[in-house]
């Protein structure tokens, strides 16, 4: 039942439901105004506690000097006057809006609060492809599967801090490298095809971004060259290798089934050269990619992360193809590279097809694997 005096804005709501096809409009509404209520209590909870914590708390200049801060980043340091020391340790900050930071955080700089969100294990996302928030999508969007800068971003700035290094070896059209440069990391990628680098250049430029050094050839062949490697790096670690690499010989395949309607009958490779990744046989793909991992390992710092896009193909009789699964099972194999998790992308901004219709059950699968390994030495 919907509320008589509602903060939402009813009438838009309508309108949108009405236009997909949504015949109880009411009953809908009821329920969204629930969830949010329920939210907002939530946090209402949450505030109360939080500013209990900062009434007791002790102020940060008590306790810690002035050059102190100089270690923090850098929104703590623009509220570090209301700043006060909370807990046994003292190595916990809260601010009066209940927002806290940990002093000896190593991995990142995120507060409480967004490093708790971040390790939701499913989330969803709609990103735009137009205009300003597109992030340069029109130029993009020559690779077949470009990857949205906003949210390699947000990978970027939970694994890393700032002015650390994120290399990508299958970058595309570079979205992990502009998602560096929207965070304040450094970056450094490599890519088979000299098209793609162009493009991500121009995206960086139409961005405004940093442009961040890359390298045009085989990732193996350079991966496995220390004089390059060292180059590239100039004597620096790397703390997050982050890969979004062909799926074995999905695209490189001639289209079936309801495929067809997508992307017609031919095949679409990302590149015609026998080293894509994406022109590979599914077990040399793997062996391949364990042999990427282990070349770039001894570039990495201790406890660095490597974050793995991948998505399942659709299984038949021969094979369950669950891309994910096996590529796990494939890099843990590897000394001093433990599997930690995974995260699901949930992609409501892809295009849903009737595949199997009406026949037999084809899920339109707009999830993706993200998942996460730590060198551990």
């Amino acid at each position: 039942m919907v509320s008589k005096k509602s903060f939402l804005d009813l009438e838009k709501i309508k309108t949108e439901l009405l236009k997909y096809g949504v015949k109880d409009v009411n009953s809908e509404i009821g329920k969204i105004e629930k969830q949010i209520k329920s939210a907002l209590n939530s946090y209402k909870e949450k505030n109360k506690i939080a500013r209990e914590q900062y009434k007791n708390a002790i102020p940060f200049s008590e306790i810690y000097d002035s050059t102190d801060k100089l270690n923090l980043p850098d929104w703590v340091q623009k509220k570090i006057n209301s700043a006060r020391i909370f807990g046994k340790s003292k190595q916990m900050i809260i601010f009066p809006d209940g927002e806290k930071y940990q002093i000896n955080n190593p991995l990142n700089n995120l507060s409480g609060g967004n490093w708790l969100n971040f390790t939701t294990s499913v989330f969803s996302t709609f990103y735009t492809t137009k205009g300003k928030d597109s992030y340069a999508h029109e130029i993009r969007k020559i690779h077949p599967s470009p990857k949205p800068p906003q949210l390699m971003r947000e990978i970027i700035e939970f694994f890393t801090k700032e002015n650390e290094i994120i290399f990508d070896y299958f970058m595309g059209v570079g979205g992990s490298l502009l998602g560096a440069g929207l965070s304040k990391r450094k970056a450094i990628g490599i890519e088979l095809n000299e098209k793609f680098i162009k493009a991500y250049k121009n995206a960086a430029k139409e961005i405004g971004v940093d442009i961040f050094p890359t390298k045009c050839g085989d990732c193996l062949e350079i991966l496995n060259n220390e004089k390059e490697m060292k180059s590239l790096l100039n004597n620096e670690k790397i703390s997050l290798v982050l890969l979004d690499p062909p799926y074995a010989n999905m695209m490189s395949k001639e289209k079936t089934g309801g495929d067809i309607a997508v992307y017609g009958n031919n095949a679409t490779p990302f590149t015609n050269d026998e080293r894509d990744f994406g022109n590979l046989k599914q077990t040399v793909f793997f062996d391949s990619l364990k042999q990427s991992v282990e070349f770039v390992l001894p570039y990495m710092k201790k406890h660095g992360y490597i974050v793995v896009f991948i998505k399942d193909l659709q299984p038949n009789k021969k094979e369950l193809n669950l891309l994910h699964a096996d590529i796990i099972k494939k890099l843990n194999e590897i000394p001093n590279l433990n599997y930690k998790g995974l995260r699901i992308w949930v992609d409501r901004s892809a295009k849903l097809f009737p595949y199997g219709y009406p026949f037999s059950f084809v899920a339109n699968q707009i999830h993706q694997y993200i998942l996460v390994f730590r060198k551990e030495k």
